[in-house]
C-alpha cells in the first residue's frame, strides 16, 4: 500500500499572474509526483474555499503562503508515514484534519493539490498512465475520448463584460478524432479572428481563456457572428460544428430578475430567450442558464430546452453531491460541469460524477480561468470518461498543455472520441 514520506509545496503563479499552489508527493517507494491547481475567476457561492492569505500588501491579498504552510505543516504532519491504500482513504483523512464543511480551514486549493500529486504519485508507483489510474478511482471501464468545446468568443467576467454571457464554444461535431477536431476548430478560430478585424476594427484580443472579445452590441450578435465564422471556415453549422453557450446568468441576476443587453428579465422570459436561440443557432448545450439559486425554475428550463441541448450546471451544481442529489430529485439539469477544485478532492469529485452518471446526465470535464501549464486534466477526462471537455480557446499555453496531452493520449491509445451525440 502507498505510504506517503514526503510532501512539498510552494506558491506559483496561474495563467492571470495570480498566486496558486503547487504540491510534490514523495512515496515511501521513491514514486515522486506533481501537481498545481487552478483557480476560478466565475465561482459559485457553493464551492469549497481557495485558502488566501488576506494581505493587501501582497497580490492584493490573493497570496497562498498560508496554503502552502498548511501542505508542509499540518497536512504532511497527519499524512507522513502512513499507509493509503485507495484514494479516498487519503482524502478523507484530510477532511477529517480539516474538519469544515467548505474546506475553510486548511484550504480546497491545498487539499487538492495534495489529491492529485498523490494519485499522480501511485500511478507512478503503479507504472501506469495517470488516465488509467483515475479510471480505477472512479470505476470507469470506457475506451473513448472526449469531445471537444472550445472558446471561440467570450464576455461577462472572462472578458471585461461587454456583452453579459461568459462564453460562446464551438464544438466539432462531425470530428472523428481529438486531432480533426483542434485543426477544425483552429479554422474557425481564424476565420473569426479576420471577421473581428473587419467588423469591429480589433485585432485579435483574448480574454482569460483565450477567446475572442470584441465589443459586441449585444449577445445576439455574439451568437451571429460566431455562425458567420464557421460558415467562412467552410463548414456547416450544425452539421459539421456547432454551438455550446456559457451564460453564467448568477453574475447579471439580482432581484429575482435578469439584468441582460439592457433588459430586465423574469426567470419566464430568461428561458424562453434561451429556447428561441436553440431554435434559431445550432445550440447543443446551454450552461447556467439560469441563476445558481433560481432553484423554482430550474425544472421549467429542462422541460423547455433539455430534449434538444444539455442543460448542464456549473455554478448551479459547483460539482457537488449535495446539489447534484438536489437537481436530480428535481428534474433540475441534465448535464454536469465537472470542476474537482469546486469540491476540494478528487474522492468527493468522483462521488459527484457517479451521482450524475447513475441519472444518465453527461459530463463535461472543464478547467478554470485561471489555469497552469500542468495538463492532469487531460488524463481526468479520460479516465473519467468526460463526454465532453472544455478547456479554454486554442491558444495559451495552459490552454495547449491539456490539448496536447490529449493528442499524446490518442496516439498512444487509438480510442475514438465519444459519439456525437453521446
Amino acid at each position: 500500500m502507498p505510504i506517503i514520506d514526503k510532501l512539498q509545496s510552494m506558491e506559483i503563479l496561474d495563467s492571470r499572474g495570480r498566486p496558486t499552489i503547487w504540491a510534490r508527493c514523495t512515496l515511501a517507494d521513491g514514486a515522486c509526483a506533481d501537481a498545481s491547481v487552478p483557480s476560478g475567476a466565475s465561482t459559485g457561492s457553493a464551492e469549497a474555499l481557495e485558502l488566501r492569505d488576506g494581505d493587501r500588501n501582497r497580490y492584493r491579498g490573493l497570496g497562498c503562503t498560508r496554503a502552502v504552510a498548511n501542505v508542509i505543516g499540518p497536512i504532511q504532519e497527519r499524512l507522513r508515514g502512513r499507509d493509503f491504500p485507495d484514494q479516498q482513504s487519503l482524502d478523507r483523512a484530510m477532511l477529517e484534519l480539516d474538519g469544515t464543511a467548505n474546506k475553510s480551514n486548511l484550504g480546497a486549493n491545498a487539499l487538492l493539490a495534495v489529491s492529485i500529486a498523490f494519485a499522480r504519485a501511485c500511478a507512478a508507483s503503479r507504472h501506469v498512465p495517470l488516465y488509467s489510474h483515475l479510471a480505477d478511482i472512479a470505476g470507469h471501464d470506457g475506451r473513448t475520448l472526449p469531445r471537444l468545446t472550445v472558446n471561440l468568443f467570450s464576455g461577462g467576467k472572462h472578458a471585461g463584460g461587454q456583452v453579459c454571457i461568459q462564453d460562446v464554444l464551438l464544438v466539432p461535431a462531425s470530428a472523428g478524432t481529438i486531432n480533426q477536431g483542434l485543426a477544425m476548430v483552429w479554422a474557425v478560430y481564424q476565420s473569426a479572428a479576420e471577421l473581428c478585424l473587419r467588423k469591429y476594427n480589433t485585432r485579435a484580443l483574448k480574454a482569460d481563456e483565450g477567446g475572442l472579445a470584441p465589443p459586441f452590441a449585444s449577445t445576439e450578435d455574439m451568437l451571429k457572428d460566431a455562425v458567420e465564422a464557421i460558415s467562412a471556415a467552410g463548414y456547416q453549422p450544425g452539421r459539421d460544428i456547432a454551438l455550446a453557450v456559457d451564460v453564467a446568468s448568477s453574475h447579471f441576476y439580482e432581484n429575482g430578475d435578469y439584468h441582460f443587453d439592457g433588459q430586465r428579465l423574469s426567470s419566464g422570459r430568461m428561458i424562453d430567450l434561451i429556447a428561441r436561440w436553440i431554435e434559431q443557432y445550432p445550440l447543443v448545450s446551454v450552461e447556467d442558464a439560469l441563476s445558481e439559486e433560481d432553484w423554482a425554475n430550474w425544472p421549467a428550463l429542462r422541460q423547455a430546452i433539455g430534449q434538444k441541448a444539455m442543460v448542464l450546471g456549473d455554478d448551479f451544481l459547483c460539482t457537488n453531491p449535495a446539489r447534484i442529489r438536489r437537481a436530480i430529485d428535481s428534474r433540475s439539469a441534465n448535464a454536469l460541469l465537472l470542476k474537482v477544485n469546486q469540491i476540494g478532492t478528487l474522492s468527493e469529485a468522483a462521488e459527484a460524477l457517479r451521482l450524475a452518471r447513475s441519472a444518465g446526465w453527461r459530463i463535461t470535464i472543464s478547467a478554470r480561468s485561471g489555469e497552469t501549464e500542468d495538463n492532469w486534466l487531460a488524463d481526468l477526462s479520460v479516465g473519467w470518461g468526460g463526454d465532453q471537455i472544455k478547456v479554454g480557446s486554442i491558444n495559451q499555453s495552459e490552454r495547449l498543455a491539456k490539448y496536447n496531452r490529449l493528442l499524446q493520449i490518442e496516439s498512444q491509445t487509438h480510442w475514438p472520441v465519444v459519439n456525437w451525440p453521446a
